[in-house]
């Protein structure tokens, strides 16, 4: 399934879910509205000797407002949830009890995690996540959880960090990150929302069937309240029942096969089943299992690694964790589960040696300056990494200079860094960029971007994207204000001179679309209404332009455009491009807003349309390369390392 197909799927059980929760909701109300109405009835018949149709009559306000009443709190609960959640991935780890891995962590344990999630990020083509582990969790288990890539928290459960060896590690956090990729963050931030309206119920009924038995316990006959109150609190409890019942329903239908199609996705990013296998054989031989009990399992239990609890059969949200295994490996019987004493450290002979030669045969379409690439080849790896990725991506994180390493994990120079990142290439206005930076940041922190600088410089440009991808969460931990000034102050750098490089565009562009997600995860505020025909404008003029960067003729350039906008389809054709290198900022940034707007299919068909405009003369330049990476990054399109052999 590729990345396409998988955001459809999540959208299709996008949908599923409203309509289960509409579902839910009318089935609790009902039995809500009915409960009142038997304890109201009961009592009556004893005090009044009403018929049911004189009850009904009587009390049809009481019961139209019950079941009103009942409908609100429902929703309010979703709604209060869902909008405690839209502040990030971090929050449903912080609030399991999670602690954040320090960007400078020292541990050695702790530092193989953070290195593995960085590999693991700079092979998917997305920020790194926030990293967080459950340190009362002794179970083996891990999740992530975010509205997109740039909100995005992986969390691993004391017991995975402790018990696992680099390969097992490696294959949960690959699983998690087919999560991520794949759409099912999202899907599973929805769920809690709407499960936490239906559950809560029953919480409530237990809260009033203990208030009204010490009640019923100290009144008289002359209290008739604490009885009916009791009949409620049960009859809440039953319905919180019902509300599991449909949760777990819920949940299963949406969680089993997308927990395959992940571990599946895991084999694929590390090319061996092996280390996820022994991770879910781990999970059987250990006595701690998978469980959780900082929460409730009943609310998590749908992002988890592992089950979370013991709950299996029809309600369960992973499939049998035998049939997980025997998925990967056939010949595994029951019989075979290890026995896992937690006594006994895994011993590591992958070591984590910070710096390694740089080798091998592939290397990044940035590094090579061009290479042959066919229309489709691009397209197809977004949000489908393989192990020539992850492998290249940990070469390249070991082999990163050590002062550039530091500063990206540094909330502080991080900043700095990503100031490094956009200033001039060519050398031609760099020092006016300085002299800007001067006055604005001061002589001391205008030095370390200079050395920054100056250290990319002689660095590959290969290396450019995923340090910016390792400084996100250090950058995120910065205050608003410091971001928003980080904003201005890029701004003015690329503009400095009246035109903008698309070098220093596109690291821009990245930057500020991160940072934008992760201030704002829900998206409420990213979209951008634009008719058909403004939309048409954006993806004609998006291929214009790389077109233009990306060709040294004009009919090189004319025959590139026509390609991509003769795979873009009949919908593109009605605009004419007019060639503009003296686009602004705000023009460029309003031409990837509104393509934001497109379907899922007309998504796919414009980065094949890119594709097939950037390969149409056999080389991809670094120009194009980069524009195709802020388009993905910018469409929130995970897109990995573009890979070429030496």
């Amino acid at each position: 399934m590729n990345f396409f197909a998988a955001q459809d799927q999540a959208r299709r059980s996008s949908r599923r879910l409203v309509i289960a929760y509409i579902v839910a909701t009318i089935a609790i109300v009902l039995g809500v509205t009915a409960i009142v109405g038997f304890a109201l009835f009961t009592v009556s018949q004893t005090t009044y000797g009403y018929t049911l149709a004189q009850f009904i009559q009587q009390q049809a306000p009481i019961l139209v407002g019950t079941a009103v009443i009942s409908t609100l709190f429902i929703l309010g609960s979703s709604l209060y949830k869902t909008s405690v959640l839209s502040t990030g991935g971090g929050r449903v780890a912080a609030d399991m009890g999670g602690t954040l891995i320090a960007t400078d962590v020292q541990d050695p344990l702790r530092r193989r995690l953070r290195n593995v999630v960085e590999e693991m990020a700079i092979a998917s083509g997305v920020p790194v996540p926030e990293i967080y582990v459950l340190e009362e969790e002794r179970g083996i288990n891990a999740f992530a959880a975010g509205y997109s890539t740039s909100d995005a928290a992986v969390a691993v459960t004391r017991g995975t960090l402790e018990l696992l060896d680099r390969d097992e590690l490696q294959g949960v956090i690959a699983h998690e990150f087919s999560h991520i990729l794949n759409g099912d963050m999202k899907l599973n931030i929805r769920l809690m929302g709407v499960l936490f309206g239906i559950m809560v119920l029953g919480l409530i009924g237990r809260l009033i069937i203990r208030g009204g038995y010490h009640t019923s316990i100290v009144s008289s006959r002359r209290n008739r309240g604490a009885p009916v109150a009791l009949m409620i609190g049960l009859g809440l409890v039953v319905l919180g029942g019902i509300g599991v019942f449909f949760a777990r329903i819920i949940k299963a239908g949406v969680s089993r096969q997308r927990e395959y199609l992940a571990d599946a996705s895991a084999v694929q990013f590390t090319r061996q089943s092996r280390g996820i296998a022994n991770a879910l054989k781990k999970i059987g031989g250990y006595s701690a299992g998978s469980t959780i009990s900082a929460t409730d399992p009943e609310e998590v239990s749908h992002m988890l690694f592992g089950s979370g609890a013991k709950l299996a059969g029809f309600f369960a949200t992973h499939p049998p964790l035998l049939d997980r295994i025997q998925a990967l490996d056939p010949n595994f019987r029951s019989s075979d589960f290890p026995r896992v004493d937690p006594r006994q450290r895994p011993i590591d002979s992958s070591g984590e040696a910070r710096h390694a030669a740089f080798s091998g045969d592939v290397s990044t379409a940035f590094a090579s300056g061009g290479t042959t690439v066919l229309a489709d080849s691009i397209a197809e790896t977004v949000g489908q990494p393989d192990n020539e990725h992850v492998q290249f991506a940990g070469n390249l994180r070991a082999s990163i200079p050590m002062q550039l390493y530091d500063a990206a994990h540094s909330s502080e120079f991080a900043y700095l860094l990503a100031v490094a990142l956009v200033l001039d290439r060519s050398g031609q206005i760099v020092e006016r960029q300085f002299s800007l930076l001067n006055e604005q940041l001061g002589t001391q922190r205008t030095e370390f971007v200079r050395r920054y600088y100056d250290e990319l410089a002689t660095t590959g440009a290969e290396f450019r994207l995923p340090l910016l991808e390792i400084a996100f969460p250090a950058l995120k931990l910065r205050p608003t204000q410091e971001l928003s000034y980080l904003v201005s102050l890029t701004t003015r750098l690329i503009e400095i001179d009246g035109e903008i490089e698309l070098f220093e565009f596109c690291f821009y562009r990245i930057m500020m679309s991160s940072l934008g997600r992760a201030a704002d995860p829900s998206g409420r505020r990213e979209a951008v209404r634009a008719k058909r025909g403004e939309m048409q404008a954006a993806a004609t003029n998006l291929l214009g332009i790389l077109a233009d960067y990306g060709h040294d003729s004009d009919a090189k350039r004319s025959a590139a455009l026509q390609a991509g906008i003769a795979t873009l389809g009949p919908w593109a054709q009605q605009h004419e491009y007019q060639s503009d290198r003296d686009l602004t900022v705000t023009a460029l940034n309003r031409n990837l807003d509104v393509l934001l707007g497109l379907n899922s299919k007309g998504q796919e068909s414009l980065l094949r349309a890119i594709s097939a405009t950037a390969a149409h003369d056999g080389v991809l330049a670094i120009a194009e390369a980069e524009l195709i990476r802020a388009v993905c990054a910018t469409l929130n399109y995970p897109l990995p390392p573009i890979l070429v052999r030496r």
